[in-house]
């Protein structure tokens, strides 16, 4: 199945982050404070890898149209975000949770079965633009971007 809708804006990743907050990410032993990785995965999801992630989650997602107009109408998307922890090379995200009185305009509040539904699809959407984060968009060596000396 494929979900046949524009591809939104990346999330700005404005938020303050607690890396233990994180899914698919191991929390680092220290913290040194500093916003540059936060900085480089904003830049890196405005250059390609959110529109990456998204193309490919989209082909492979349950979530109708219907349900995406929601998700993207009432703000969800935004809520995304990632964190990079550069000593162990890995990015872990955080997907927005569904708020229980989300309903189409012309009906009821979405059923609690098909807010998990796309709770699921939506923490599918922040594994899959992780993956393309750290698989496609991060590099290991750091001697090419220079991520690793001057970060």
């Amino acid at each position: 199945m494929s979900l046949d809708v524009d591809i939104p804006d990346p999330p700005a990743l404005d938020r303050p982050q607690d890396p233990g907050d994180y899914d698919a990410v191991d929390e680092p032993e220290y913290r040194s404070g500093d916003n540059t990785p936060h900085e480089a995965l904003a830049t890196f999801l405005q250059e390609g890898a959110w529109e990456d992630g998204f193309n490919e989650w989209r082909d492979d997602t349950y979530m109708t149209v219907d349900e995406f107009r929601l998700v993207r109408d009432r703000g969800l998307i935004d809520e995304f975000d990632f964190y990079w922890n550069m000593a162990t090379e890995d990015v872990g995200y955080q997907a927005p949770t569904v708020p229980t009185d989300l309903a189409p305009p012309s009906g009821d509040p979405l059923e609690r079965g098909e807010r998990q539904g796309i709770d699921e699809e939506l923490d599918d959407l922040g594994r899959t633009v992780s993956d393309v984060l750290e698989t496609e968009y991060i590099n290991r060596s750091g001697e090419e971007f220079g991520f690793f000396s001057d970060y």
